[in-house]
């Protein structure tokens, strides 16, 4: 498992309708957005947010590293709209460890 993470702070952001709009666009696979070419290699994805700090994260799960690289390029086409903030960073990672405790 590979992990995309990208960091986003700053901005006039409502963080639900953020998080709506980002819900959407992932449940109709990406359609008119850079993400549709590459919406079937996700495995998950997840949005953090710091509402104190206006700051965000957001997680992109997928199975290999190839996967992963194709999510990086087409996330990258995408830019956050004006007046929203920044992406301050992007960090990518192959997961070594993923446990439940108790299993």
């Amino acid at each position: 498992m590979y992990v995309r993470i990208a960091r986003f702070e700053g901005g006039d952001r409502n963080w639900d309708e953020f998080a709506a709009g980002v819900r959407d666009t992932i449940r109709s696979g990406g359609q008119g957005t850079p993400f549709e070419k590459v919406s079937d290699a996700v495995a998950r994805m997840m949005l953090l947010v710091d509402r104190e700090g206006n700051r965000g994260a957001n997680l992109v799960l997928c199975e290999t590293g190839d996967d992963l690289r194709r999510v990086d390029a087409a996330l990258n086409e995408v830019t956050p709209a004006g007046g929203r903030g920044a992406r301050t960073s992007v960090e990518m990672y192959e997961v070594v460890l993923d446990e439940k405790p108790g299993t």
